[in-house]
């Protein structure tokens, strides 16, 4: 289903969410080996954004890291300075490329782990279970919780660097 493009300057990623686009946003084209799209956008949204355990603001840049094969994709940020803040990863269907379009379907959970590893945080499980995918699709809920799971694992062991170097 997904295809390779000829190396575009820039590639468009499409956010979609419930059916609808929650946002899309130019990225430079990193790699694709086939399997992973690595590419390299700042902060997408206007103004700064608070979470309270990350501030993601104008100048942050994100390597984001979406796979062709896997239920998520990891996003590392960074300051314009260069400081890694830590990570975000999004559960998500495969990413499929065409043509410059990057699209990736959010499933709503989210996870996030600090720079030093000290804090991961799973995001949006109220969100998960009011979205009615368990019901919808259930093969993809079992994905998408089977996803979130491995990568709590994952950096609570060995943390997230290696999965994206």
């Amino acid at each position: 289903m997904s295809t390779r493009s000829a190396d575009p300057a820039t590639l468009t990623v499409a956010l979609v969410k419930a059916g609808r686009t929650k946002i899309r946003y130019p990225a430079e084209p990193v790699a694709d080996d086939g399997t992973r799209i690595t590419v390299r956008a700042p902060w997408a949204a206007p103004g700064a954004r608070d979470f309270g355990f990350v501030r993601f603001e104008p100048g942050d840049v994100f390597t984001e890291h979406y796979w062709r094969d896997r239920w998520y994709a990891v996003k590392e940020v960074r300051t314009g300075a260069g400081q890694l803040k830590g990570w975000y990863c999004d559960i998500t269907r495969p990413a499929v490329l065409r043509g410059s379009e990057l699209l990736v379907e959010d499933l709503d959970l989210d996870l996030w782990v600090s720079a030093d590893g000290s804090s991961v945080l799973r995001l949006d499980e109220d969100e998960f279970e009011e979205s009615g995918l368990a019901g919808r699709d259930p093969l993809a809920a079992e994905a998408a919780v089977r996803a979130l799971d491995g990568l709590e694992h994952l950096a609570r062991t060995e943390g997230l660097a290696g999965l994206v170097r």
